[in-house]
């Protein structure tokens, strides 16, 4: 009998290692690093390419309107896109799906590395666009599949957070990538760090991440998604391209064409509901005042965001001679305000309801002017900016996520997938035009110094949020306040 237990004792501690690896591998919450990694490449690599403008510019010789189609570029096929993305996660897959978007993100982001031209990074950054596309939506529709109750609304809460962290982190990381130097590399290295990031993922996928089975056998509406990128594509394309070229005769015939293949779009979707087929957008929605004015006000929010920073971290070192580092430094300032309003915006938007987001919205507006005056003050520091900067970055943390929250808490709740999906599309679409027009400003106003473009564009992005805020009041539940 005294033999037996050390024997046991051999016998029952592999088991017991053995035992452990097994829980971890059917732990619920394994699959959770996985997809946020995915989320956090599509998100980081939006704005960690702004401190990188500069010096992509010098090496590749680009044009200011290769520098705008790298940033509106990779939003405008991330929306387009992401119209079918969720349809055909459901057909083929979310984890066939999520697995794909991320080879092509990483595949992508190898080319932009290598780019040898700006055309060749620019035509990169497209099918970037393309992979986070296949990511972002997929990833929510695991979320909610694997998760439910309080396991879910911790995963969103987890995701939500490291959409914030990359986004407001982004220009912080990409001048550390630039200050580092690895290898000589330059620039190249803030689309490089993704491709490790990407294999892992993948290498990850299958041991975690359990497979879906196909949902809907529904049909991808090509005709739709092709009107859809036409009218995207008329309008953003003469936007960007064109004032280089003395906007000839067919880019006004461009510009004109847009709300024509948008209608078109509309027509098209409206006649798949009446056959009962699967369109990419129910039209009808937009007549519910509550759903149209949702979708304006997250389309004109974000038409301020990444133009905003593509035109702050131009002038930070193109007008004030600041490094890649230094530069991601004074965004760190913008990011922690950022930070530290989110964590209290959905305490807030409970209180308060949509009195958050038109706040938020005049906030951003009040810090954007307080960084004009800043400019304005010739030869001054750079700590000038720094509240302004703060002000900015509060205002953007009580926007972001509490429209989402106030629009989908305000629908159907079997919608709450297509809207949400909508609400995301809105986004990009918001991004690439932004980029286009403030981009059309700055640099269309460059001549006359990099202070004097940086507070025209900054000047009317705070008109933009005047707007946001008005729109905002329009949106359902201002309970703190008017018990509406």
């Amino acid at each position: 009998m005294t033999d037996i237990a050390p024997v046991a004792t051999r016998v029952t501690a592999p088991r017991t290692v053995t035992g452990r690896l097994a829980d971890l591998r059917a732990s619920r919450w394994l699959p959770l690093p996985v997809l946020l990694a995915g989320t956090c490449l599509i998100v980081l690599d939006f704005f960690i390419v702004n401190v990188a403008m500069p010096a992509l510019q010098r090496e590749l010789h680009a044009g200011t309107s290769a520098l705008e189609w790298v940033v509106a570029g990779y939003g405008l096929t991330f929306a387009v896109f992401l119209l079918a993305a969720g349809r055909l996660g459901d057909r083929i897959g979310r984890r066939r799906m999520f697995g794909l978007g991320v080879g092509v993100f990483t595949a992508a982001s190898l080319a932009c590395g290598l780019a040898p031209s700006a055309e060749v990074l620019v035509l990169a950054r497209l099918v970037q666009g393309l992979g986070g596309a296949m990511i972002s939506p997929t990833v929510l529709a695991l979320l909610g599949t694997l998760y439910d109750g309080a396991d879910r609304a911790k995963a969103i809460g987890a995701y939500a957070t490291v959409m914030g962290v990359a986004a407001a982190g982004g220009q912080l990381v990409g001048g550390v990538l630039l200050h580092v130097d690895l290898a000589g590399l330059g620039w190249r290295t803030v689309f490089l760090i993704n491709v490790p990031v990407g294999v892992l993922v993948l290498a990850l996928l299958r041991s975690s991440v359990p497979a879906s089975r196909p949902t809907a056998r529904v049909r991808v509406d090509v005709v739709g998604l092709l009107l859809a990128t036409l009218a995207l594509t008329a309008l953003v394309f003469p936007l960007v391209d064109d004032p280089a070229r003395g906007w000839p005769v067919w880019s006004f015939v461009s510009l004109a064409a847009a709300p024509l293949l948008g209608a078109d779009f509309l027509l098209w979707q409206r006649r798949l509901v009446r056959r009962g087929g699967s369109p990419l957008l129910v039209p009808a929605w937009f007549r519910e005042r509550h759903f149209s004015i949702g979708m304006v006000t997250q389309f004109a929010f974000w038409c301020g965001q990444a133009s905003y920073f593509l035109v702050l971290a131009l002038y930070l070192q193109l007008g004030r001679g600041l490094t890649a580092l230094q530069a991601g430094a004074v965004f760190s300032v913008l990011a922690a305000a950022y930070l530290l309003a989110s964590m209290r915006s959905a305490t807030l938007v409970a209180r308060f309801g949509r009195a958050v987001v038109v706040d938020g919205a005049l906030a951003l507006a009040l810090g954007h002017v307080a960084t004009v005056l800043a400019v304005a003050e010739a030869g001054g520091s750079v700590l000038a900016l720094v509240p302004g900067l703060l002000l900015a970055g509060a205002g953007m943390g009580l926007c972001l996520a509490p429209i989402t929250t106030i629009v989908l808490t305000s629908i159907d709740p079997a919608r709450a997938g297509a809207v949400g999906g909508l609400l995301s599309t809105m986004q990009q679409i918001g991004n690439a035009v932004g980029v286009a027009v403030i981009g059309l400003v700055f640099f269309g106003s460059a001549d006359q110094g990099y202070p004097h473009a940086f507070a025209l564009s900054t000047g009317l992005l705070a008109i933009l949020l005047c707007g946001v805020a008005g729109c905002a009041r329009l949106l359902p539940g201002d309970q703190g306040r008017d018990g509406a």
